[in-house]
C-alpha cells in the first residue's frame, strides 16, 4: 500500500509539471501583477523572463504546527501544491531557501543548513533586521486588523510556539538551503541572485517582516515577487474590515501589490488553475434590473462595485432594457448560482424558466432584497398585458409583493415631496440599523403607500410627509418553509444612493439576507 500511495503521488506531481515542461537552464516565464500608483483599482499583468540561475525561492515559516489550528490546517492543505512548485523550480535551476523560523536545531547537521551557514557575510544596502515592522510612511496601515493575533477559529486558540520543523510535505533536496536569518541574503549575494519569489505564511506578518522576506529584500534592490496563491494570512474575520478570512488575504495581497512588489501564481510553474483553499467559497449576488424610472441600471452596479466587490462577493447582472414593454432578460441563467437575489424591476414579465428559477431559489431558502419598484416587479398591467397574454413563453408573479415581500403596495403619494424618515416603532437597536440614522437623511422619491404590512414582517424605518399618515419604508421578513430572508425598502431613488445612510442600509440588508455578519459602525469604510 505504501508503494502504491507513493506512486500515485509521484504520478500526480508529474502530471502537474507536465502542463509546463521545464529543463535545467530554461528561463522562467512569469506573469507579474502590479497595481500602478495612479490606478490602484486597475491591476496590470506583464510578462517577465528571468534567468533561473539568478533566481531564488524563499519558503517562509511553513511550520509543521502553528498555535492556531486553522492556520495549521491551511498550511497542510497548501503544502502539496507548493511542493510541486518547488520541484519544478528546482528542475530549472532555481535556488530553494527553506526558512522555518525558530526550528534550525532540527536541521543543524544537515548539508542544507551548512550551505546557508557557509555564505560569507556581506554588507547589505540597508541594514538587515531580525524583524522589519510596518512602515507607515511607505505603506500606511494594513487593510486588516490582526491585533488579536489573527486566529479565525472559535473559540480562538491559545497562542504559543508549538512548531519544531518545516512541514514534512515540503521536500528538502540536495542543493537547497535552510536558514531563518540574514544568511539568506548573504547566500543570494554569493550566488549572484537578483530575483526572489517569496511564498509561505503569514503574509501580514512573517512574509513581510522577516529578514529573508519582502520588506527587507525589496530594500536591497532585489527583484521581489510574491506567489499570491501560495500564501495565507493570520486574520480573524470577526475583526475589521469584517470580511471572510480569505478576502482578508486578498486585501493583503492587494496591499503588497500597491506598496511593495508584484505577485504571480503557481500556474507559471505548474499550469492549470491557481490554488484555492477548499473553504474559500465566494457567494454570488444576482441583481435583477428591469425598470425605466430610477436608473438602477447605473446605481446598483456602482453600489456593487463600491460595497460588495472588495468584500469578495461575485456579482451577476441580470438585465432587461429600459423599455417597459421589453420582457427579454439577459443572463438570467446566472440565477442558478445565486446566493442572493436583489430585485429592482417594474411591472416586467419574465421567461417562464427564469421565474421558475426565482421561485425555486426562494423555496431553497436563498434570500432576496427588493428596492423601490420591486413591490410591483412582476405584476404586468396596461397594454403590456396583451404582449404577456400573447406569448406562452412569458409569465408574471402578480402577488409577489404580498406573498414574498409582505407588503401591500397601492400606489404612491405626490412626487416632489421629501420624505422624513425615522426609526420604526420597536426597531431601535435592531442590527439592521447598524450605522444607519434615518433622521440623518431624507427619502428623495415619492412615499409609497404600503400599509398594512403582513403580521410577520419587522418594520425598520418609517416615512412621513406632511398631512399624511406614516408608512413603512424598510422591513424584513422570512419567506417559505426554508425561511428565506427577505429585506425590502421603498427607497431607491438616484438621490437616495448619494446618501451614506441609505447605502449602509442596503449593505446591511444584503449581508443579513445572505446570513452574513452585519459589521459594526467602524467597519463600514469603503476599501
Amino acid at each position: 500500500m505504501m508503494i502504491t500511495t507513493r506512486f500515485v503521488r509521484l504520478l500526480a506531481g508529474l502530471v502537474l509539471v507536465a502542463a509546463v515542461p521545464v529543463r535545467a537552464g530554461d528561463p522562467l516565464k512569469l506573469h507579474l501583477r502590479d497595481r500602478p500608483a495612479a490606478h490602484p483599482n486597475e491591476p496590470q499583468v506583464r510578462e517577465a523572463t528571468w534567468d533561473a540561475t539568478q533566481t531564488a525561492i524563499v519558503v517562509c515559516d511553513m511550520w509543521n504546527q502553528h498555535w492556531c489550528q486553522g492556520a495549521t490546517a491551511r498550511v497542510a492543505e497548501m503544502a502539496p501544491r507548493m511542493n510541486e512548485v518547488l520541484k519544478a523550480a528546482r528542475a530549472q535551476g532555481v535556488l530553494i531557501i527553506h526558512c522555518p523560523s525558530g526550528t534550525l536545531d532540527f536541521y543543524r547537521d544537515t548539508p542544507q543548513r551548512r550551505l546557508a551557514q557557509s555564505a560569507s557575510k556581506v554588507e547589505p544596502k540597508v541594514p538587515l533586521q531580525g524583524w522589519c515592522s510596518l512602515d507607515r510612511d511607505h505603506e500606511g496601515n494594513l487593510p486588516i486588523d490582526d491585533s488579536d493575533g489573527g486566529c479565525d477559529d472559535w473559540p480562538q486558540c491559545r497562542q504559543g510556539s508549538p512548531w519544531s520543523r518545516q512541514i514534512a510535505t515540503l521536500e528538502i533536496a540536495e542543493g537547497d538551503a535552510i536558514t531563518d536569518s540574514a544568511e539568506a541574503y548573504y547566500l543570494m549575494r554569493q550566488r549572484g541572485i537578483r530575483n526572489v519569489i517569496v511564498m509561505g505564511v503569514h503574509l501580514n506578518m512573517c512574509v513581510l517582516g522577516r529578514p529573508f522576506a519582502i520588506r527587507q529584500l525589496v530594500a536591497q534592490d532585489l527583484n521581489v515577487v510574491l506567489m499570491r496563491d501560495m500564501t495565507d494570512t493570520m486574520y480573524n474575520s470577526r475583526m475589521a474590515p469584517y470580511v471572510s478570512h480569505f478576502v482578508g488575504t486578498d486585501l493583503m495581497i492587494r496591499h503588497v501589490e500597491e506598496h511593495w512588489c508584484p505577485t504571480t501564481t503557481s500556474v507559471d510553474f505548474l499550469g492549470g488553475e491557481p490554488f484555492r483553499f477548499r473553504a474559500d467559497r465566494r457567494k454570488t449576488v444576482a441583481f435583477l434590473i428591469g425598470e425605466n424610472e430610477y436608473h438602477t441600471w447605473e446605481t446598483l452596479p456602482a453600489f456593487a462595485e463600491s460595497e460588495l466587490a472588495w468584500r469578495g462577493y461575485r456579482v451577476e447582472m441580470i438585465t432587461s432594457s429600459t423599455d417597459p414593454g421589453d420582457f427579454t432578460w439577459q443572463n438570467w441563467e446566472a440565477l442558478k448560482a445565486a446566493d442572493l437575489m436583489v430585485v429592482s424591476a417594474r411591472r416586467r414579465a419574465t421567461p417562464k424558466p427564469m421565474m421558475a428559477l426565482i421561485r425555486a431559489k426562494l423555496a431553497e431558502g436563498v434570500g432576496l432584497v427588493g428596492i423601490r419598484t420591486a413591490c410591483h416587479a412582476f405584476a404586468v398591467r396596461g397594454g403590456a398585458r396583451q404582449k404577456l397574454e400573447a406569448d406562452a413563453g412569458l409569465t408574471e408573479w402578480a402577488d409577489f409583493d404580498p406573498e414574498v415581500l409582505g407588503g401591500n403596495y397601492t400606489g404612491h403619494h405626490s412626487n416632489g415631496l421629501e420624505t422624513t424618515l425615522s426609526v420604526a416603532p420597536g426597531a431601535a437597536g435592531n442590527p439592521m440599523l447598524t450605522g444607519v440614522d434615518p433622521a440623518g437623511f431624507p427619502g428623495h422619491g415619492s412615499l409609497y403607500r404600503v400599509s398594512p404590512l403582513k403580521a410577520d414582517t419587522t418594520a425598520l424605518i418609517s416615512g412621513a410627509i406632511e398631512g399624511e399618515p406614516a408608512e413603512p419604508v424598510a422591513w424584513t421578513r422570512l419567506y417559505g418553509p426554508k425561511q428565506a430572508r427577505v429585506f425590502y425598502t421603498s427607497l431607491g431613488h438616484p438621490d437616495d444612493f448619494k446618501e451614506a445612510g441609505f447605502r449602509r442600509l442596503l449593505l446591511n440588508g444584503v449581508l443579513w439576507a445572505m446570513h452574513e455578519r452585519v459589521p459594526p459602525v467602524k467597519g463600514v469604510a469603503e476599501n
